[in-house]
């Protein structure tokens, strides 16, 4: 076994997860984390903990959304719900061999669908909860990369100095808690909102890993001005690319893109409020500086800001509800942010 999966498995039950004996703990996995999911398992025991394992495989889901029912889609997962109602905490791990799996199936049995597991997914919310990434083929070649350097680029990216991040972000969190008005001048952007009575919350490994982000959300009638960003992002199974929104008085009133826009469109028709802004966030993660085609590591960026048109964090105050949470990533490394007029970031350095 590699070495660095036994240290990842110590910071998932000490570090994100936190477990405690007599705790229940499910592990929900694609079969091809099995190395990961085995020592998570050991180690939950040695906690004195609960364990039980829930494997996905591939074809699983496309199969599914392929052959149900509209009365299948619309059944509401009782026994799902139970599991995560007893559950103290729930780690997610995926490690899919084809990330492209839904690209032929409706938009609307996927949409339709989120919509009737949503009670589930606010469930899990109020959980101790962990998502993370298995390195595989299909992840590796989405990134541009070899199977080795994909994997290496995930365990850098986790076992890092996590002391010394969280005490940079602080810095940065503290200045959000204060701050009112928000500009963002960059390529094809400049966008204005306020985060007036917001709460600003670390990334700091205990939901996501690898982690590294600062998030707030604006405050949705405020949002003025338009956003062009960098990198695509995969709406339905397919690559949006080139995402440009504008937006007045909290109202998106123009959406473009060049590749995909339909499967966007699609998805910004699942609720109202689907096209309003329910978060925005900086990426800091030290180690993740290049863009890799998988959200969970994109997002946490270094020198990004990433925004998610949909459901807002209740814990930062957001008050934007939907069924859709999307995020989407611009790159800073040319570009400036003002909070209240005062320049806090510029070319991808901090001034604060």
């Amino acid at each position: 076994m590699d070495q660095r999966i036994k240290k990842l498995a110590k910071l998932f039950i000490e570090h994100s997860c936190r477990i405690k004996k007599n705790e229940s703990v499910i592990i929900s996995a694609d079969i091809d984390a099995k190395p990961l999911v085995f020592e998570l398992y050991k180690r939950v025991l040695l906690k004195g903990a609960y364990p039980s394992i829930t494997w996905g495989v591939d074809k699983q889901a496309w199969i599914y959304y392929k052959y149900a029912s509209q009365t299948q889609l619309k059944n509401f997962p009782k026994i799902a719900m139970y599991q995560m109602k007893n559950a103290d905490v729930v780690i997610y791990i995926s490690a899919t061999q084809d990330k492209k799996e839904l690209a032929d199936i409706k938009p609307e049995k996927i949409t339709l669908r989120q919509k009737i597991t949503k009670k589930i997914s606010d469930e899990r919310l109020k959980k101790r909860w962990l998502i993370f990434v298995y390195p595989t083929e299909a992840y590796a070649k989405d990134a541009g990369l070899s199977l080795k350097q994909f994997t290496n680029f995930v365990f850098n990216s986790s076992l890092i100095n996590w002391t010394s991040l969280i005490k940079k972000m602080k810095r940065l969190q503290k200045v959000l808690n204060k701050g009112n008005k928000v500009r963002i001048i960059g390529k094809d952007t400049d966008l204005r909102f306020s985060i007036k009575g917001r709460k600003a919350i670390l990334g700091s490994g205990e939901y996501n890993m690898p982690d590294g982000e600062v998030f707030t959300s604006p405050v949705e009638s405020t949002v003025d001005g338009h956003i062009k960003f960098t990198y695509p992002r995969y709406v339905f199974g397919k690559k949006v690319e080139n995402i440009f929104l504008k937006f007045k008085k909290g109202k998106l009133i123009e959406v473009k893109a060049s590749k995909n826009l339909d499967k966007l469109k699609a998805l910004l028709n699942t609720d109202k409020g689907a096209k309003s802004f329910g978060e925005f966030a900086f990426g800091m993660n030290p180690k993740i500086n290049s863009y890799s085609s998988e959200l969970l590591f994109d997002e946490k960026m270094n020198k990004t800001i990433h925004f998610a048109l949909g459901n807002a964090y209740k814990e930062c105050n957001g008050k934007n509800k939907s069924d859709v949470h999307l995020d989407i990533v611009k790159d800073m490394h040319k570009g400036k942010i003002y909070i209240d007029s005062k320049l806090i970031y510029e070319d991808g350095k901090f001034k604060i």
